[in-house]
């Protein structure tokens, strides 16, 4: 079934579904048939458009809009979704660097993204939205009734994403149609999603865990989502109550959120219908896992993913034991260490993760230093450190660039982050690197507390004296009401240290 739904297009698989497809937050309902014909006239339209190298960028805010227009254009074109809160220079720099030849936006569009396009001399498309009693469409464009673009194969780039370029200059990640939609059933098993399933986006869709998690892996096993128009914890239990979803897949730093207004949310989340919360693209620590348990009475399926793995590598999975700590076992690709210039297999031992898959992109586009710097003999390096157990349970240290080299003394971020966490005031902690003139790096740490309680650094420190080694203590402990997150909620530990003020 799963070798057969990979060698099909988005649109062709759509086409066995029936039923309810997309909900929107204001009401709006689709159904499979009418998203396959909407799709289709979407590729009628786009055949009018003169172009070569078939490359697209996506504008668009969450929501409805949003999910068709990247199911279409994936379905015909390359997509690349960009933020659209970027400035006029990010989009300069994403539309340049993705020699895009048009862009699909709404008229909401920043004038930031209207005057990089002018610039760049691209053109610009605007939609008319999806209503009950319209079809979302591209204004201004005729609608040959013959002329259809190819639908992509499965070998065919269907879409570009730029990883986070938090070290380096953002590399552009080529994905397949075979790549996405094998990610997407990955997915679809782990969780054992079927047509009775209702998923409830709230992650970002110009980001991989949004657009393949949450948005495609509904999809292939003909399902419903609801696509909210974005993350927002005051409406969250709102909407928990209103459309009844089963699942939801985030990020750590939402569910944090997420879990510092469940106890005014008991009678929501008693009836509510849901049965999994899925974590992944950071580490979530051990003690929000239980916290989050333990409010919705639903199991936390942790996974791990990133952008060239289609997102999921390994999971937690939903009828097996889970362990603490752990991102579980292969999820889709194979998986082994890497260490010494060569691969490992023994437990208990510290590698680089390698993995290769028909979720995993072949390469990056127009860089050929980072493809030979990232592949080997088929395989692709992650930069992560992990470990797999006597049970072959992968354990996650953290990035290899995130590692703290403490005057020769190597320190996990992550695994200071979970002792923080223990502490009953400690709500969210987050450890990074810090410049030190002695020893070239030290550890530093950005702290929030639960509501209405009170510690210093001085006791955050006694605290976890008692735990961890002194040398992993951090000397800086910042107690903020807020630690900045990236453009997809994520905390970023790269480049924390300047944004905090502790460095030039």
């Amino acid at each position: 079934m799963v070798k057969s739904l990979t060698g099909k297009s988005i649109v062709e698989i759509m086409k066995v579904h029936r039923g309810q497809c997309l909900f929107s937050d204001d009401g709006l309902e689709l159904e499979y048939e009418d998203l396959v014909e909407t799709i289709e006239e979407f590729g009628k339209q786009l055949s009018s458009i003169e172009m070569e190298n078939k490359v697209c960028a996506l504008v668009l805010p969450n929501g409805v809009d949003m999910a068709i227009s990247f199911l279409a254009l994936a379905n015909y074109v390359t997509v690349s979704p960009l933020n659209p809160n970027y400035t006029r220079e990010e989009f300069l720099f994403f539309l340049k660097d993705l020699d895009c030849e048009f862009i699909i936006t709404d008229n909401n569009a920043s004038n930031s993204l209207k005057e990089a396009a002018k610039q760049l001399k691209i053109k610009l498309f605007y939609l008319n939205n999806y209503s009950p009693k319209n079809r979302l469409s591209i204004k201004s464009l005729s609608t040959p009734s013959k002329c259809l673009l190819d639908q992509n194969k499965a070998n065919d780039i269907c879409l570009i994403l730029h990883t986070s370029g938090t070290t380096s200059r953002p590399k552009q990640v080529q994905l397949s149609c075979m790549n996405i939609i094998s990610s997407a059933l990955n997915i679809a098993s782990v969780l054992q999603l079927d047509k009775e399933d209702k998923g409830m986006n709230i992650m970002p869709l110009f980001h991989i865990h949004g657009l393949i998690a949450s948005l495609l892996s509904s999809i292939v096993t003909g399902s419903s989502v609801i696509c909210t128009s974005g993350f927002n914890a005051l409406t969250f239990y709102g909407n928990i109550k209103t459309f009844e979803p089963t699942w939801i897949t985030a990020v750590p730093t939402m569910y944090q959120a997420i879990l510092s207004r469940a106890s005014r949310n008991k009678e929501i989340i008693e009836a509510s219908s849901l049965r999994l919360l899925r974590s992944s693209s950071a580490a979530m620590p051990v003690a929000t896992i239980e916290a989050l348990e333990n409010a919705f009475q639903c199991p936390v399926i942790e996974a791990y993913g990133m952008t060239e793995a289609s997102h999921q590598m390994a999971s937690n999975f939903l009828d097996s034991i889970r362990k603490p700590g752990s991102v579980g076992k292969s999820a889709g690709p194979e998986i082994l260490l890497f260490r010494e210039n060569k691969l490992i297999t023994e437990a208990n031992t510290v590698g680089e993760i390698v993995i290769r898959g028909s979720n995993v992109t072949k390469g990056y586009k127009n860089n050929d230093k980072a493809n030979k710097e990232n592949f080997f003999d088929g395989w692709f390096k992650t930069g992560d450190l992990g470990k797999f157990d006597d049970d072959g349970f992968l354990f996650i240290s953290g990035r290899i660039k995130e590692i703290i080299n403490k005057g020769g003394e190597k320190i996990s971020p992550q695994e200071v982050d979970e002792a923080l966490m223990k502490h009953d005031a400690v709500f969210q902690a987050v450890c990074f690197s810090v410049k030190h003139e002695k020893l070239g790096e030290d550890i530093a740490a950005a702290v929030v507390l639960k509501d209405g309680s009170t510690i210093d650094d001085k006791g955050l420190r006694t605290f976890l004296s008692k735990s961890i080694t002194t040398f992993k203590i951090p000397r800086p402990i910042l107690i903020l009401d807020e630690i900045p997150k990236g453009n997809t909620g994520k905390i970023q530990r790269i480049g924390l240290a300047k944004k905090l003020g502790l460095e030039q």
